[in-house]
This record gives structure tokens, C-alpha cells and sequence, in this order.
């Protein structure tokens, strides 16, 4: 395992893309060790995945919509498992439309917050929840970044752990990726970038079109449905 900014990359065969948050700082304090974790999907997880979610995890969030649960559903038996899509269209739709990441963010924060509004109760609740898509790059960087920013988190080291995950994603998965893309959606200009990459820049404007729109991402939340007590009950679950 690594650090970097205050989270920890934690490397656990069959889970890719695995990091606790715990250690950003927050304010004075700091984002609390072994309570919200990230990750791609659990498709792939063997014994040694199981033993950590079922020692670390009371609840997983999954991102994803039907078809891709059912095309790679959990690998791992007896967990919690809320299933929260957060996308409204398919994975595909986004790449045959050439949105772009930030196009692909405005429209999860403004057509999905009332789902973000979930998410984020399940991990108000206290219990170590992991939170997981299909990579675990855009829903999950959205969903985390969101969390930690409305209980105080330091933007920058936000801003870190979204950007880390294209360092954790496979290189030969990436070629394929990009070959693939190259040849069936060649006039695509984002798609590649949709697929394989999180520049610290299009979640730094996220954040900051967020502010400019609602005044704070915990003003967004309220919008959203999320209560002043629910937004206590967060900060008190992640931050020490």
C-alpha cells in the first residue's frame, strides 16, 4: 500500500482501483481511517477480497446500472450491497454522444443528485462503506469528492484522489481501450478521455461550477434533499 495526499492505495488481489480516503485533511482535523473506501467493480474478487471486504466493509454502494451488474455482478457473497445507478443513460450512450468528462460530471451532479443525496446517507450512517462503478473513476470519483468536500475536506487533496485513479488503471487495458475506440467511434474526440483518464483540472471546475452555481457543495446537497442533520451525521462519520 501507498499514500499520497493523505489517502492510502491499498492492493488486495481481485479489487482494482482500491484506496481508503481516510487521513485527507479537513480543516483542522483530518478524514477518518477505515470508513469510506473506493474502488472499481468486484467482479474479479477471490478469497483475498473477500477476507478484506467482509473484515473492512459493512456496506457497498454499487454505481452501476443493470446491465452492467448483470454483465459483472459481485464476485463476493453475503454483503450489503445497495445499488444506487448513477447514471441516467448507459455507459455506452455517453461514449456514442462524445460528451466530454466535464459534460459527463454536469450531467451526473445536476440529473443524478437525488442518487449522490443516497450515496451520501448510506455513508452518513457510520458504517465502513466502500463505494464502487465499473472503474471506480467518474461515478465514484463524483460521489466521493462530494462527500468529502461538503464535510471540509482540503480541495486539493480531493482533487488528488480523483486524479490518482488513471494512474491505477491498467496500461494494457488502456491500449485496448483506445484501440478499440479508435476504430469504431473514430470521429469520438472525448471518448478515449472518458474511458481511461481523471485530470485533476475537470474536478477542480466541478467543484468550483458547483460553488458558483449553489454557494457550496453542501448547499448543492441541501437542494438535493439532503437534510442539515444528514449533513451532521456525515461530517461526524468521516471526520475525526
Amino acid at each position: 500500500m501507498f499514500g499520497g495526499a493523505g489517502m492510502t492505495v491499498l492492493a488486495v488481489p481481485g479489487i482494482t482501483n482500491l484506496r481508503d480516503v481516510g487521513g485527507i485533511p479537513a480543516g483542522s482535523s483530518r478524514i477518518r481511517e477505515g470508513v469510506l473506501f473506493r474502488s472499481g467493480n468486484l467482479a474479479k474478487a477471490g478469497p483475498e477480497a473477500h477476507a478484506f471486504l467482509t473484515g473492512s466493509v459493512a456496506h457497498i454502494v454499487d454505481l452501476r446500472d443493470d446491465s452492467e451488474a448483470l454483465a459483472e455482478p459481485c464476485a463476493v457473497a453475503g454483503l450489503r450491497i445497495a445499488r444506487v445507478p448513477l447514471f441516467a443513460g448507459s455507459v455506452a450512450s455517453f461514449l456514442l454522444g462524445d460528451i466530454s468528462l466535464g459534460g459527463l460530471y454536469r450531467h451526473i451532479v445536476d440529473d443524478g443528485s437525488d442518487r449522490i443525496v443516497q450515496v451520501l446517507r448510506i455513508i452518513a450512517a457510520g458504517e465502513p462503506t466502500l463505494v464502487h462503478c465499473t472503474l471506480g473513476k467518474d461515478r465514484t470519483g463524483v460521489s466521493v469528492a462530494l462527500a468529502l468536500a461538503a464535510v471540509g475536506a482540503d480541495r486539493e487533496a480531493i482533487v488528488a484522489d480523483y486524479a490518482l485513479t488513471a494512474s491505477q488503471l491498467p496500461e494494457s487495458r488502456n491500449r485496448a481501450i483506445a484501440k478499440w475506440l479508435e476504430e469504431r467511434l473514430p470521429v469520438a474526440q472525448n471518448a478515449i478521455a472518458l474511458a481511461t483518464e481523471s485530470p485533476a483540472p475537470v474536478m477542480r471546475a466541478l467543484l468550483a461550477d458547483l460553488e458558483q452555481r449553489h454557494g457550496s457543495v453542501a448547499d448543492y446537497l441541501r437542494g438535493a434533499g439532503l437534510t442539515r442533520a444528514e449533513l451532521d451525521d456525515l461530517g461526524a462519520a468521516l471526520v475525526e
